[in-house]
């Protein structure tokens, strides 16, 4: 079978406007980046439409190193929607530069369930990376040379909260020392670095419902405590007005095409192991004011970006997803089952039934939120007819809804058994009003604990002496009303990313609290996880060049 970018070059696109025009959006009002790429203005959202549109979530289970593919089903659900005569849009998240080079070399689906031109959405799209990269490291820059300049008159941060960001994997830059050199150069003090989807700025531009909100947002992000342990925020350094002018272009969604030419918004990129892992709300409602089906996703597994999804994305905008459909694999059922890695694609009933407990488990966390749940059983080439019978076999015993998913070789027509499924469980079955995993009222321990234990299956959750600080901290400024966001590792209920499957009674121990002022959350940071992810033995950028005028190695 061909690369996903020799797929993606064999498909002619249409103009974006045109794609605009199939779906009602006025073409007047889309700002282009060339041909097929263009800006949708937030202020075209409809809440009344918003109402009445259908958005489906799609999650998976316990990502492992194999992959999952639930960006690919993304796509290929809304293809086959359309393929059976729905209006259905995506709304999915933007690749980072760091995972591209480092370990998947591209993130806009696969096979023929891509959205389109891969290559650019890839790379550096319409620059909102690299806005939000600038606003963040804008701030940094902002806030050493006041406390540089203003150190003669007595002026000092006892704690500067404020790192800086890049898009690009880099554990070298982990931690540092800034200033060295001279007095010229600056404050001699620690910081670091952490990469661009971790950026609070990101996550603010992922929440904001406006520009107003957005630069309300930017004021109250908290830089660091004076030397009289008073809180100073970016209002207080006065810069909100020159960030968000930064941010003007980025706030609008990007609207793109997938294969099959139906329209898609990609629009922020927040990781859901380190950050809340969801595309931005405006994306979402602008795709439920076009689309009469919107389908969005929610970073690794279940455990990490659905419930983010429901406690931070929703709760905060009164969204309310019809139906969560959960991504699986024989691949990863069977790494689950304690297959290892270099066996997983031979067959294995016996370790793919073991497995389903990982996914059984995903399932129950999601019907505690009131969630109607079905299965899409994402087909690798692989994978033989008995091995997908046993897993519909199971769902079906389990009154849980079952589809194959084949959009990565078929296209739309791969994804109809799905879609038709998808319809007549929202039909028939949509799901309840959402029921979150912890109140706003209570404590920051208990909304950890909430998630830790009810949801993963921790024993205990503990505390290091920074974080319990952090605690009193986040209490004293009255953030102890936010909602958490976990970060963690993606490939484990646990903090362990070696232990596999189901894990129980285990120790949730909270190694961080990052204060999120203006994101309005708090980034709780347990076991091992890091905010600046490292480069592989052999990354993904060995593989990618140009070759005769073309990329290769996105796929």
């Amino acid at each position: 079978m061909k690369t996903d970018i020799e797929i993606a070059r064999s498909i002619e696109l249409r103009k974006i406007k045109q794609v605009a025009q199939a779906y009602d959006i006025p073409v007047e009002e889309i700002q282009n980046y060339g041909r097929y790429i263009a800006k949708v203005p937030h202020t075209l959202i409809d809440e009344e439409k918003v109402k009445k549109s259908n958005l489906i979530l799609v999650t998976a289970i316990t990502p492992t190193k194999a992959g999952i593919g639930k960006t690919t089903v993304s796509i290929g659900l809304a293809l086959g929607l359309n393929r059976i005569g729905r209006k259905a849009i995506c709304a999915l998240r933007e690749p980072s530069l760091g995972p591209c080079f480092g370990m998947k070399g591209g993130a806009a689906g696969g096979g023929y369930a891509q959205v389109l031109p891969m290559d650019k959405i890839n790379l550096h799209f319409t620059g909102d990376f690299h806005a939000i990269t600038s606003a963040h490291n804008m701030i940094a820059a902002l806030l050493d040379n006041y406390m540089y300049q203003n150190r003669d008159s007595g002026f000092a941060l006892k704690e500067v909260l404020w790192n800086r960001v890049l898009d690009v994997n880099d554990r070298g830059l982990r931690y540092i020392v800034t200033g060295l050199g001279g007095k010229s150069n600056g404050i001699v003090r620690e910081s670091g670095f952490d990469i661009t989807p971790a950026s609070e700025i990101m996550a603010i531009l992922c929440l904001a419902k406006d520009e107003d909100d957005l630069r309300r947002r930017i004021e109250n992000i908290l830089l660091g405590f004076t030397i009289d342990n008073k809180p100073f925020t970016v209002k207080d350094l006065g810069v909100a007005g020159a960030i968000t002018v930064l941010l003007k272009d980025a706030i609008s969604p990007n609207l793109v095409q997938t294969a099959e030419h139906t329209a898609a918004f990609v629009h922020g990129g927040p990781f859901a192991n380190i950050a809340h892992g969801c595309n931005s709300v405006l994306a979402t409602k602008l795709a439920m004011t076009f689309g009469d089906y919107v389908i969005t996703e929610a970073g690794f597994g279940a455990d990490l970006g659905a419930e983010k999804f429901y406690d931070i994305k929703c709760r905060k905008t009164g969204l309310q997803p019809k139906l969560t459909v959960i991504v699986a694999t024989a691949q990863g059922l069977k790494m689950h089952g304690g297959v290892a890695l270099e066996e997983i694609k031979e067959p294995n009933a016996d370790g793919l039934r073991k497995g389903l407990d990982n996914l059984d488990k995903h399932i129950r966390n999601l019907q505690s939120f009131g969630q109607t749940v079905v299965v899409a059983f994402n087909r690798y080439a692989t994978d033989t007819d008995e091995e997908i019978e046993l897993v519909r076999a199971h769902c079906e015993a389990n009154g849980i809804g079952f589809a194959v998913n084949n959009a990565f070789t078929q296209g739309g027509e791969g994804a109809v058994e799905l879609a038709n499924l998808v319809v007549k469980t929202i039909d028939e079955k949509p799901s309840q009003p959402l029921r979150f995993a912890y109140e706003d009222t209570d404590s920051i321990e208990e909304k950890i604990s909430g998630i830790a234990c009810r949801l993963y299956g921790a024993g205990s959750v503990t505390y290091s002496t920074l974080a319990k600080r952090k605690i009193k901290m986040a209490e004293a400024l009255g953030y102890d009303k936010f909602p958490v966001c976990i970060a963690k590792t993606q490939y484990s209920f646990s903090t362990d990313p070696k232990q596999y499957g189901v894990a129980e009674g285990f120790d949730f121990h909270v190694r961080d609290i990052v204060l999120n002022g203006g994101a309005e959350m708090l980034v709780i940071v347990a076991g091992d996880i890091m905010r600046m992810p490292g480069l592989p033995k052999e990354p993904q950028a060995l593989r990618i060049d140009i070759v005769n005028g073309e990329i290769e190695g996105l796929s």
